[in-house]
């Protein structure tokens, strides 16, 4: 690969997609392919797709024949979850060049340069069921935040979902080896980390290890000063994680927990592996030991077998909490997984009825606990503003906030005085 060439990427889907993306541009990067933004004339294109959703799949499609279209010229890379579910589908999409699976990403600069070689196509996807690489992964973005990788994979096979099929078994780093990522993280200045991973609580199934050594060593690097933890399932975020979180140096008071349903019958039909009262006992002691703490909870709508009433015990059950924000999302229909085997439908037209309270009840009760503050201070990271605009930052209990442009704050923690909430929920501030 002597001759200079370039790459540019576009990212589907969660935050672990675009960390793993950005490790993909360093590695083609030490190759001597660099990066390009959009608008340029790029050598390679590479899509890293997302399969959590039908419509995921569809975006996928799409971005493929823009980027022939645009690029008719480049060498087109599809890899990510779409790509190890569907690669025969994604072969046959005009433009395509290379179809990785998850045990090849990490090997990209070989594939390419094989391309480039002989001009073959080429498909590797090794099978679900035999993935046991770990491929570590860490990302910083126009923030000042960078999200670390710790873990991949689950072993929890809910019946709706297909992530198991296309990220394979629950593996992680070591704890020695992810500890070396962050403290490289420190050395470049960066100040905070986000935990991710598909099942992160699950660490350390490989390793025999813990999540909870995990955070303790990562709490002792000097330098950085917050983490926090991407979403935990509520059976693993144990009450020793709690409780040391809450008197630790660096965890923020944030804790994001997936519920998906506040009825037991569909969590049992969903196949997942608490009950509600559960849930309920982990928000509890999450703000008995942090009572300034920020809960955000995945849930998810009109999923085969809630019903009218299943719903409305759904929703009234998350009302009796005291939550900051739900990621509320309407359920679709995956190929290949059990939940098609339920009888009970629920209507397009009433999933975005649903969708629309369960946004409606998360607007109301983020807005509730942000006036909780307004008048008080707290601590924001300050994040690059965008030409002369504002800058933005979250305090260390995720409310984002405003202030006047200070560039020179960029990636530092500093004190704010919450003063006034906007529409968007966002907070003008004072710096003090």
């Amino acid at each position: 690969m002597e001759q200079k060439r370039t790459v540019y990427f576009e990212t589907l889907g969660c935050k672990l997609n675009f960390s793993e993306t950005a490790t993909l541009g360093q590695l083609l990067a030490e190759a001597g392919i660099e990066t390009v933004e959009d608008g340029g004339t790029p050598d390679v294109c590479v899509l890293n797709t997302c399969s959590v959703t039908e419509l995921a799949d569809k975006k996928g499609r799409q971005r493929i024949r823009s980027l022939a279209k645009r690029y008719p010229d480049a060498l087109i890379v599809v890899t990510g979850c779409y790509a190890q579910l569907k690669s025969a589908e994604i072969v046959q999409l005009p433009g395509v060049d290379i179809v990785l699976g998850q045990e090849q990403k990490a090997d990209i600069v070989k594939f390419v340069k094989q391309w480039l070689d002989d001009k073959n196509s080429i498909e590797e996807v090794t099978p679900t069921r035999d993935i046991r690489r770990f491929s570590p992964s860490c990302e910083c973005g126009s923030r000042t935040r960078y999200w670390l990788k710790v873990q991949d994979g689950c072993d929890y096979y809910c019946s709706y979902c297909t992530i198991p099929m296309a990220r394979g078994r629950s593996r992680s780093g070591t704890i020695e080896s992810l500890v070396a990522q962050a403290q490289d993280v420190a050395d470049r200045g960066g100040k905070e980390i986000v935990i991710t991973g598909v099942n992160i609580g699950d660490f350390g199934k490989n390793t025999g290890e813990r999540f909870i050594d995990l955070i303790k060593a990562f709490d002792a690097i000097e330098g950085i000063e917050r983490y926090r933890i991407s979403s935990i399932e509520p059976d693993l975020l144990t009450d020793e994680i709690i409780d040391w979180c809450a008197q630790s140096r660096a965890f923020m008071p944030h804790f994001h927990i997936p519920l998906q349903c506040g009825n037991d019958e569909v969590l049992r039909l969903m196949r997942r592996h608490y009950d509600r009262a559960l849930f309920a006992d982990k928000v509890k002691r999450c703000q008995e030991k942090m009572p300034d703490c920020f809960i955000g909870v995945d849930v998810m709508v009109g999923s085969r077998g809630e019903t009218p009433e299943f719903f409305e015990d759904s929703y009234n059950f998350l009302a009796s909490l005291s939550l900051q924000h739900l990621h509320v999302f309407p359920y679709s229909e995956r190929p290949g997984t059990i939940a098609l085997r339920i009888p009970y439908v629920v209507k397009q037209r009433e999933k975005q009825e649903r969708t629309a309270r369960m946004i409606e009840l998360s607007d109301r009760r983020q807005r509730e606990f942000i006036e909780r503050y307004l008048g008080t201070e707290r601590p924001v990271l300050f994040e690059a503003p965008h030409g002369d605009s504002p800058m933005h930052g979250f305090t260390d209990n995720y409310i984002r906030v405003n202030v006047p442009h200070r560039p020179e704050l960029v990636n530092t923690v500093g004190m704010v005085r919450l003063d006034k909430i906007n529409d968007d929920l966002t907070v003008d501030s004072t710096i003090v």
